[in-house]
């Protein structure tokens, strides 16, 4: 069991980087101009190609990867479940964004585009819906 305040900081943690989630999904422009919101835009400081978000961007995956093999290694299906859940929450955006953004490139790009970023959200899915192993209980004599 997880002490009051291991509980306390994960939450907080977790609502601070929900909010920072959720503002670039839902007006990018808004985020990429104003944020942090009370001083001057950060991220627009860093001009058109922003190796900033570029490097978030990475960090998220590497991230990702970690809680994604953590689950592997640690082997439980709560802890399995908790990162295919975060896998589908980074990949719906990611995939939604592509999906309507891929007119530009040549069609073969636009099947491997929409298909590789389609899989990020299906694969977890299937994970999340395969049933977790039934713990049977030690045989009696």
């Amino acid at each position: 069991m997880q002490r009051t305040i291991t509980r306390v900081l994960l939450v907080f943690f977790g609502v601070v980087e929900a909010v920072t989630g959720i503002w670039p999904l839902v007006t990018p422009a808004g985020f990429y101009q104003d944020f942090p919101g009370f001083r001057t835009g950060w991220v627009s400081m860093d001009g058109p190609f922003n190796e900033h978000l570029l490097r978030d961007f990475g960090g998220l995956n590497l991230a990702l990867a970690a809680l994604l093999i953590g689950a592997a290694v640690i082997g439980t299906t709560a802890v399995a479940r908790l990162a295919a859940v975060a896998t589908v929450l980074f990949g719906l955006p990611h995939f939604l964004y592509h999906l309507g953004h891929v007119s530009h490139f040549e069609q073969l790009d636009q099947v491997l585009i929409v298909v590789t970023t389609g899989l990020g959200v299906v694969v977890p899915i299937v994970l999340l819906l395969i049933p977790g192993r039934r713990v049977s209980p030690p045989a009696t004599r």
